[in-house]
């Protein structure tokens, strides 16, 4: 069977090889393919394991055909951000600092998705540390224009077809942004729901797993795979994983009511777009401002994360300071400066700003705002972007999803961005599935008009 590999989601993909309608190597030979098609031109990779890729997806059809059961992912090429231990194969976060460093063991999130079938394809680029450096990958829609950071690499080979899902973290806006500057759905879950050992620590109160696909249900696969208790990582706890993939594919019982977040920074594409989106809505949505405590969050965010990362960091700025980027020796020298009363002070804020949110969604079913404040920067910029549509819910800990419902003038996605409750990701994806399918049945109408 034929396969174009930008054409197939990951649910679809591992629906076909279940049934025997494709293999998994044909699957991982084509993304493979992909790959040396459009790397020269994307810089999505930092590592690519063909070789063992394939011979993983071998293994797993002789499984297949043996009528051995099949896992969640069986088959599925998967990308790991190089900032996630993979066994035998480089982990280098970006910075030749950590060169020809190989781990020996999985991040437990890795584990588990080879646990589940997955065929790790190899590690896509990050930024410098997982920071703020840019990268040298391109944005797919235009390769002028950044894809993003810090996981530049995982947004960049989802949206241009490389593989069906890649794997990413966040701290500030690192998986939300790209997925919303290269066009895909991208899916930061709840704090603690993906274990991280084996994942560079940046700021353990802020760090979270999170995934990039072509469909909210391919995020939700992703990500139900990952999830579960991780021992030596306290932010887990011992509850049973939800079914993100049942929630993903399910229609609320009433339509949603959202709560549209009035939010500074905010371009005016991307506030001409979300109003527009909101007259599409009609009375599905209404406008409103967050409680003033909010101006808080960035703030806090940003002390939190930079002491945090004086700290994990002291051991790359103790070995070789001089090959770190100036805007991340300025970052660490920020974090050195943070008193431990202003740190601590800033770590109560998760609680309180919670309990806005909390009241905030008593009387809608899900926050929405931009999940970037434009489309995409210039290279030439030499920036990945503001993070500041982000930084909040990410201090939080609460679900966020991007969709890629919306693109400027120039034909540069945008993304909208949903927020849930802390812990409610199941009905966060039902949430997202009702405004995906609103607005294609919005722009389904409007097609039928001008025709």
């Amino acid at each position: 069977m034929a396969l174009d590999p930008a054409t197939l989601g990951a649910v679809a993909l591992r629906d076909l090889i279940a049934s025997g309608a494709l293999t998994a190597e044909a699957a991982t030979s084509a993304c493979l393919k992909r790959i040396a098609e459009t790397e020269p031109q994307l810089q999505a990779w930092a590592y690519v394991d063909g070789e063992n890729a394939i011979a993983r997806a071998r293994a797993l059809d002789a499984r297949r055909k043996a009528g051995a059961a099949v896992g969640l992912l069986h088959g599925v090429p998967v990308g790991i951000k190089d900032v996630i231990d993979t066994a035998g194969m480089p982990t280098q976060y970006g910075s030749p600092l950590a060169k020809d460093r190989v781990p020996q063991t999985d991040a437990q999130l890795v584990a588990r998705l080879r646990a589940a079938g997955a065929v790790i394809i190899g590690k896509t680029v990050t930024t410098e540390l997982a920071f703020l450096q840019p990268s040298g990958s391109r944005n797919p829609h235009d390769p002028a224009r950044t894809p993003g950071g810090s996981s530049a690499g995982s947004a960049v080979a989802v949206a241009s077809g490389q593989v069906p899902l890649a794997v990413g973290t966040q701290t500030g806006g690192s998986v939300i942004r790209p997925a919303s500057y290269c066009g895909t759905v991208g899916f930061k879950p709840s704090f603690g729901l993906i274990g991280r050992t084996g994942v560079l620590p940046q700021s353990p109160f802020l760090d979270t797993v999170g995934g990039f696909g072509r469909t909210i249900e391919d995020v939700a696969l992703l990500v139900q795979a990952m999830a579960g208790h991780d021992p030596q990582d306290d932010a887990t706890e011992m509850w049973p994983v939800p079914r993100l993939l049942d929630a993903a594919g399910q229609q609320p019982p009433l339509p949603p009511l959202l709560a549209l977040v009035n939010l500074p920074g905010v371009e005016s594409v991307m506030a001409d777009a979300m109003s527009e989106l909101q007259g599409a809505l009609g009375d599905r949505v209404h406008r409103v401002d967050l409680p003033p405590a909010f101006t808080e969050a960035e703030p806090a965010r940003r002390r939190i994360n930079f002491a945090e990362m004086a700290k994990c960091y002291y051991s790359f700025e103790r070995r070789g300071a001089a090959q770190l980027s100036t805007q991340m020796r300025d970052a660490l020298e920020e974090g050195k400066q943070i008193l431990a009363r202003d740190y601590l002070a800033a770590l109560d804020w998760r609680r309180v700003l919670n309990a806005g949110i909390a009241e905030l969604l008593t009387r809608c079913d899900a926050l929405l705002c931009p999940a970037a404040t434009g489309p995409a920067p210039l290279l030439s910029d030499n920036t990945t972007g503001s993070a500041a549509m982000n930084g909040t819910w990410t201090l939080c800990g609460v679900p966020a999803i991007t969709l890629p419902l919306m693109c400027s003038d120039e034909g540069m996605p945008m993304g909208v961005q949903l927020i849930g409750r802390r812990g409610d990701d199941a009905r966060l994806l039902r949430v997202a599935s009702w405004l995906m399918s609103r607005m294609a049945e919005t722009d389904e109408a409007e097609q039928r008009r001008v025709g």
